[in-house]
């Protein structure tokens, strides 16, 4: 029988003893960044904060055009439903007078012997009924048959005005629960925009607010040359140009309000839109929209009033006025004001007055 050996005890000293010392500082570094990083994420600088902020505001206008043509479409449905309401409820008060008519007849056919089969039809609550049975009316007398088919007509508009209306509540509410979603959209990227500048310092916003600042003092001096006493305006092919310049010009400061059109705050669209309805010019809503309101013109064909259009998407829009500049309302970091076209991928050009 083999001799059972008792185990050679290692010392501490040995490779076993400096793995788990090893280990131990490795564990150590890891846990407290003894390396002066760890496994932290990297801390963002200002300017990409800022390059990341933009990017949601502009995927917010994205949505925001998309809500803005949802509401469009859902207050027209909502304007359809009014007036098919409306009109059934005339037709309905006609309609009651000329079953009062038959009841008047029916009456004096009683006094005289009985009552007529169409006119019991005509006097029916049941009207499905009534239009099924429709042929015993053409057993009424000239009179009353023109009296019965005449109630059958207008109670068949009358359930077809209610369908039309049912058709466009259907509509309404699919606008509605868009519109949700778009505004969830909007909200939710402003909000992370809003997260990302707040865990900034204090002096890395004072930094990004200064150069916003500069850009801002850039515009207005653009604006100060471009127009010292209204020549920007006169530049315009036509008066209502004009008169959109000069009420563009006029709102340069309000705020950028997703979804609004004046007169105290606008989105992209809401200015031009609000612009050139000043000018008696009606535009659509929305950018999509406004660039085939008008007449394509390439950008060395530019003249001031012409409406511009940015990214791939035509999620942006605004107002030129010459010499390369336009005003328009940028994002909710910024009030409407006088910019160069090549702050922005230029997508096109629409002439609409």
């Amino acid at each position: 029988m083999a001799a059972h050996r008792k185990p050679r005890q290692r010392s501490v000293g040995g490779s076993t003893a400096r793995t788990a010392w090893t280990i131990a500082l490795a564990g150590a570094a890891t846990a407290t960044g003894f390396d002066g990083t760890g496994h932290a994420e990297p801390r963002p600088t200002p300017e990409q904060v800022e390059a990341k902020v933009e990017k949601l505001y502009q995927e917010a206008e994205v949505a925001t055009e998309k809500y803005n043509g949802a509401k469009e479409q859902a207050d027209t449905a909502q304007r359809r439903i009014r007036t098919l309401q409306d009109e059934a409820a005339r037709r309905t008060v006609k309609l009651n007078s000329a079953r009062d008519a038959l009841g008047s007849m029916a009456a004096a056919q009683y006094r005289d012997g009985g009552l007529d089969p169409a006119l019991q039809l005509a006097l029916s609550d049941d009207p499905d009924r009534y239009l099924d049975s429709a042929e015993f009316a053409e057993r009424a007398g000239n009179r009353q048959a023109t009296s019965v088919a005449s109630v059958r007509n207008q109670l068949r508009e009358i359930e077809q005005l209610r369908g039309a209306a049912r058709v466009e509540l259907t509509s309404l509410k699919s606008r509605q629960a868009e519109l949700r979603r778009h505004k969830n959209t909007i909200t939710g990227k402003l909000a992370t925009a809003r997260d990302l500048l707040a865990r900034l310092t204090a002096e890395e916003r004072a930094q990004l607010r200064g150069s916003g600042t500069d850009r801002a003092a850039r515009s207005f001096a653009a604006r100060e040359a471009l127009a010292p006493s209204g020549s920007a305006t006169t530049q315009a092919p036509n008066a209502r140009a004009a008169a959109a310049i000069s009420y563009a010009y006029s709102k340069l400061g309000s705020p950028y309000v997703w979804g609004a059109t004046g007169p105290d705050a606008f989105d992209c669209s809401g200015l031009t839109q609000a612009a050139y309805r000043s000018a008696g010019v009606s535009l659509p809503r929305t950018t999509y929209s406004q660039i085939d309101a008008g007449r394509r013109v390439t950008r060395s064909e530019l003249l001031p009033g012409d409406l511009v259009f940015f990214y791939s998407g035509i999620s942006h829009v605004g107002l030129y006025i010459g010499n390369g500049q336009m005003i328009h309302a940028p994002n909710p970091s910024a009030p409407v004001r006088v910019a160069p076209l090549d702050e922005m991928p230029f997508a096109g050009a629409t002439r609409v007055a």
